[in-house]
């Protein structure tokens, strides 16, 4: 089964072949978009469509991120707050999860208080990350795969496995890397 996932990956282009087959020499406003319903994260310069990648989710792959340990990836608009290169998970791409809006969702549905509200967003400069201790859960991004890469990224079938992050092979998070400063806009669907 992973010799037919070898198969199926080995048509994959580069993103540096990718920039060369549309015409881009630099990526400028880079932003991702990630369709849940496709296992599709797709990376944008501007609004020129640049290079599709295979993801996976959180094991909960049903609904839209709402607590703690839910495993549930986030539905919605978010930045890349931090880069780790030294993660478990090879790379990570932290999110500012959770936003204003999530805080907000989670405040008029009861699961968190007025307090925990304000904790999350009061005093949030643009890029910074939530902080890391709220009921709606956090340490939510994008990631590599890690020591296990050579199977999962082979996997010729789906499998949601993370605790709510979206996970790449490690070489498609190298190329992200490349290109994905802090502060992108992610937006999940």
């Amino acid at each position: 089964m992973v010799v037919y996932g070898v198969i199926l990956n080995s048509n994959e282009i580069t993103l540096p072949d990718a920039m060369n087959g549309k015409g881009i020499e630099k990526m400028e406003n880079v932003n991702i978009i990630v369709e849940k319903n496709k296992y599709a994260l797709r990376l944008y310069s501007d609004t020129t469509l640049i290079k599709s990648y295979k993801v996976v989710f959180g094991k909960n792959d049903k609904q839209k991120k709402s607590y703690l340990n839910d495993f549930a990836t986030p539905v919605g608009e978010y930045k890349v707050c931090e880069i780790n290169t030294a993660d478990n998970y090879y790379m990570f791409f932290k999110l500012n999860y959770p936003n204003q809006i999530d805080a907000a969702e989670a405040l008029q549905n009861g699961v968190i208080g007025r307090p925990e509200f304000i904790a999350i967003t009061e005093d949030r400069k643009e890029n910074s990350c939530s902080p890391n201790d709220t009921r709606l859960g956090s340490n939510i991004g994008i990631h590599g795969i890690g020591k296990y890469n050579a199977i999962f990224k082979n996997l010729p079938f789906i499998f949601n496995w993370t605790n709510g992050s979206m996970a790449l092979s490690n070489e498609n998070i190298d190329e992200l890397y490349s290109v994905v400063p802090l502060g992108t806009r992610v937006v999940i669907k």
